[in-house]
């Protein structure tokens, strides 16, 4: 299995907060085993372990031994990648949680995990909890810290109004500044437990979020919007398929029967309509996916990786070869090379 890995913008943000608390930047640059530039394009990947690394060294040169519980409260994914703004664009706080889900691995893989869902949501004597399945989650504690920080005081920052955490259960011991987590998270937190846990009121699990960005992508590539808006305008069945599809690409649920559905119709009498258009279904979804690609990356909004999980991929490497499929050259060299939509 690869070494996990973090984005670097992710990592940099660790880096200020832990010298804006009193290290020294030049001496945590030193113990991390970090050079400067590879802070310069925030979607560049470090290794896990440097991660870990800069987060011990950031605790002992900044004296401050609650570094991670102040960083996973303080940090906004909105503002350091798609992450945050997948999630404010859900129509639900589950719907928010399946694509952080999917896309947290952008700002952070964890080792343990591989491709399956690091957070699942399960009962517990009529509870729900949200459980971090991570392995061996004791030899880095402060990772567990970071991620109850980021869910409850991220949720509590984005529903003021709809406080939804009621508890939390760590596996490690209580350290020496126990009595700041309640503090910073406001839940009662219980320590050395079977798993890592957060603790929710049932109306999460049906909570609406209002938001004024259903088709969130448009910031990140102004041709999307105005794609969108064309296919809205046109009558044909093809682009009333596209126009359904383009604002839920990245969810990865884009199947025949879901679009035949969504527009009154069965998959046997879309399949027919298209195909009197000279298009199948398949075909339309991958030409659309290479146009969409093309946009974001020529827009230099969205990281390569990003994409690949906006038009959506599972995994980076199979948007690559899809990539190199439609253009003849890899989605990374679209950054220096004028490209035309040939679609």
């Amino acid at each position: 299995m690869a070494e996990p890995t973090v984005s670097a913008g992710y990592t940099k943000a660790l880096f200020d907060l832990a010298v804006s608390k009193g290290a020294d930047r030049g001496e945590l640059m030193s113990a991390a085993g970090l050079t400067s530039d590879q802070f310069d394009d925030p979607d560049s990947r470090l290794p896990f372990a440097t991660f870990k690394t800069l987060m011990r060294a950031g605790k002992q040169l900044s004296a401050e031994p609650a570094l991670a519980l102040l960083f996973g409260s303080s940090i906004s994914f909105e503002k350091l990648s798609i992450v945050g703004l997948v999630a404010y664009s859900s129509e639900s706080m589950l719907d928010a949680f399946q694509q952080m889900n999917r896309y947290g691995r952008l700002v952070i893989e964890v080792e343990g995990v591989g491709d399956d869902d690091r957070f699942k949501i399960v009962r517990r004597n009529g509870e729900v909890w949200i459980e971090d399945m991570r392995k061996n989650p004791n030899d880095f504690p402060e990772l567990t810290e970071s991620t109850l920080g980021r869910f409850i005081c991220g949720h509590n920052r984005f529903q003021p109004d709809n406080p939804a955490y009621l508890s939390a259960e760590v596996t490690h011991d209580a350290p020496e500044y126990a009595e700041l987590y309640e503090q910073i998270l406001g839940v009662p937190v219980a320590f050395g437990a079977p798993r890592n846990a957060m603790q929710l009121k049932e109306v999460w699990l049906t909570m609406r979020l209002a938001t004024e960005r259903p088709y969130v992508f448009g910031v990140l590539a102004k041709h999307a919007d105005e794609l969108l808006a064309e296919l809205k305008d046109s009558k044909t069945v093809r682009s009333a398929v596209e126009a359904r599809l383009i604002p839920i690409l990245h969810k990865g649920e884009v199947s025949m029967e879901r679009i035949a559905r969504e527009m009154g119709r069965s998959r046997q009498t879309l399949y027919r309509q298209l195909k009197a258009e000279g298009v199948g279904y398949e075909t339309l979804l991958d030409e659309l996916r290479h146009r969409m690609a093309i946009h974001y990356l020529n827009g230099e909004k969205a990281s390569v990786n990003e994409t690949a999980y906006l038009v959506g991929f599972s995994d980076p490497s199979s948007f690559s070869r899809a990539f190199k499929r439609w253009t003849g050259y890899s989605p990374g060299q679209s950054r220096t090379l004028e490209v035309r939509d040939e679609v």
